[in-house]
């Protein structure tokens, strides 16, 4: 199977478009002068950003996380918004809280024994595949102990209040974006791989253990230059399904002007006018918040351990990502922002 990042793309791998000039404070006389603060250098002054509190210049591509566009409203730059807003405050949240925030299903069987016999259904459709040598996707190994799995919904749900986002698994559609009709894949310029139907089982599996709170071994942190970030919390194997990209889908023609760094690219159609894009700014799960990396160079590569790739499940358009080496516990995921777009600057990504 190939899982080769040419299947994936972002809209956030457009160049930032020039800010309008109301809102490009280097323009002020005042402030010809400005520096960056990180290069050095005054050049591309409509790329220069000033800190509303200690008026320190920052280039938007020097940034990290980089910003795709002047910010609406006021800017403060990582020292002063250190100073202004600490690390997001942990939230006390009992089991019960948690099961409520996810929509954790109640079963009646226990949580291990439902697992063990999705587990025996698999392992008897795997065997009809032997024999083809294909590179199946894998399901993700949930932590043993349960306690464990809390805190890693917890982490996430952290990270979820405190960016404003309610929690989703699911690619969203509502009014006034695109409808579910325009996901077509065969409206893919050059063609999207389909799912096997055992890959699909795979992810179906996956699903419906997050929807019984069997979790991800995910854990998001949060680091004061890349703000939050995801960590492996136990070993995760080669080709296993970390999650799907969800969030409210719209028309990329609708969003090309859009500030948000986080829209993924759906489906690339012929047609420009109905390509989509994921929208994870209002709903989202832990896909949000996983890096991109600095492609540009052999250290920034290294640290890739995941791969995005978009396939064509039952007719529909779906983004991946997916384990593309052995990951061990406590190592940081990172995935190519790129995909075969090269146009955003992602040497200033980690």
């Amino acid at each position: 199977m190939d899982v080769s990042p040419r299947t994936a793309a972002r809209r956030r791998t457009q160049a930032p478009l020039p800010a309008p000039a109301k809102k490009r404070k280097a323009k002020v006389p005042d402030y010809d002068e400005s520096l960056c603060e990180k290069c050095g250098s005054g050049e591309n002054a409509a790329e220069l950003l000033l800190c509303d509190k200690c008026d320190k210049g920052f280039h938007l591509f020097c940034l990290r996380p980089i910003l795709a566009a002047v910010p609406h409203g006021s800017w403060f730059c990582p020292d002063c918004s250190v100073q202004i807003q600490n690390k997001p405050k942990s939230i006390s949240m009992t089991q019960t809280k948690i099961v409520d925030f996810f929509r954790i299903q109640r079963c009646s069987q226990p949580a291990e024994k439902l697992n063990h016999d999705c587990k025996k259904k698999r392992k008897r459709t795997t065997s009809l595949g032997v024999s083809k040598k294909r590179r199946k996707l894998l399901p993700f190994s949930p932590s043993e102990d349960t306690s464990m799995r809390y805190k890693q919904m917890q982490s996430l749900a952290v990270a979820l209040t405190a960016t404003g986002a309610d929690y989703s698994n699911e690619l969203t559609y509502i009014p006034g974006m695109a409808p579910r009709s325009a996901n077509c894949s065969t409206l893919e310029r050059e063609g999207m791989q389909v799912m096997s139907k055992e890959d699909t089982e795979t992810l179906n599996l996956c699903k419906s253990m997050m929807k019984r709170g069997e979790w991800p071994p995910l854990m998001v942190v949060f680091d004061p230059v890349e703000g939050f970030t995801v960590e492996a919390d136990k070993t995760i194997r080669d080709l296993t399904i970390i999650t799907e990209y969800v969030g409210d889908v719209d028309y990329l023609k609708k969003r090309e002007n859009d500030d948000g760094d986080s829209m993924m690219t759906l489906l690339c159609a012929a047609d420009s006018s109905k390509s989509l894009v994921i929208c994870p700014d209002k709903r989202s799960n832990i896909a949000r918040f996983i890096n991109g990396i600095n492609n540009h160079t052999r250290e920034g590569k290294k640290k890739q351990n995941v791969k995005c790739v978009r396939f064509d499940v039952n007719g529909e358009a779906r983004v991946l990502l997916i384990a593309s080496r052995d990951i061990h516990k406590g190592e940081r995921l990172y995935y190519d922002y790129n995909g075969y777009e090269h146009e955003y600057p992602t040497q200033h990504f980690v």
